[in-house]
């Protein structure tokens, strides 16, 4: 049997495999459906292949279910997830590992799950229970059958990650309306409203404030507004 591996999904795969094609002997004589056969999902995840980064398997050129047996000489490609990956309401919990990509989704609108002493099991259970998108650089963790849908971050730094996840879900951004820290919604206030929470400095620089009505926490265009606006216009395609 040979499996054929899509190019942008050879990285996946053991070093000396990437070439994208693997040869491989399963032992199931020429029947299919025989109890010794592994299903087609068991064989792609044994080369390190995510399920949640297959699109579809085919054999012998038709698409086929990821359950199914396949015979000895079967030819398997594996085809990654086509982008953008369309979800209705497109909502996210993100693994300990990515925090301050959690918090640039945030300050694009998005809805973003994220605890830094959440465990995988945990991880899972909420992108279920909520219905998330989960985001993770592990692989293992995207293989747990109690997460319904998710995503291996490509890149190393927070960038080139938020690229990845958007290029990759393609989801609405409503910057400037959510809590970085919190997730929570963000309102404008007035001045007064926050003075409690403020430096006499701040309240004299700045006039246009916003709260989260979750945390409590007060927002400006304060000193790292530059760097988040850049973050946003490049979301946004205007940078």
């Amino acid at each position: 049997m040979t499996v054929r591996v899509a190019e942008e999904l050879c990285f996946f795969l053991p070093v000396g495999r990437r070439h994208g094609e693997v040869g491989l002997d399963i032992g199931t004589g020429t029947d299919t459906g025989t109890a010794t056969a592994p299903s087609l999902l068991h064989i792609v995840e044994s080369l390190g292949l995510p399920r949640t980064e297959i699109g579809e398997l085919r054999v012998a050129g038709r698409v086929a279910g990821l359950h199914e047996r396949p015979r000895d000489g079967d030819v398997i490609d594996v085809v990654s997830v086509p982008r953008p990956q369309r979800v209705a309401e497109p909502r996210f919990v993100v693994d300990v590992h990515l925090g301050t990509l959690a918090r640039r989704m945030r300050l694009l609108g998005l809805d973003v799950a994220y605890r830094n002493d959440a465990s995988d099991p945990e991880l899972a259970e909420q992108a279920a229970s909520e219905g998330r998108i989960l985001l993770t650089k592990d692989r293992g963790l995207l293989r747990r059958r109690a997460v319904p849908i998710g995503a291996y971050v490509r890149g190393n730094r927070p960038a080139d990650q938020l690229r990845d996840v958007l290029d990759r879900f393609d989801p609405p951004l409503a910057p400037w309306t959510r809590c970085p820290a919190c997730n929570g919604t963000l309102a404008a206030v007035d001045a007064s409203a926050v003075r409690h929470l403020l430096e006499p400095g701040t309240l004299r620089s700045y006039t246009h404030f916003s709260q989260c009505v979750d945390c409590g926490r007060p927002y400006w265009r304060g000193a790292h507004a530059q760097r988040l606006e850049e973050i946003v216009a490049e979301a946004l395609g205007d940078g």
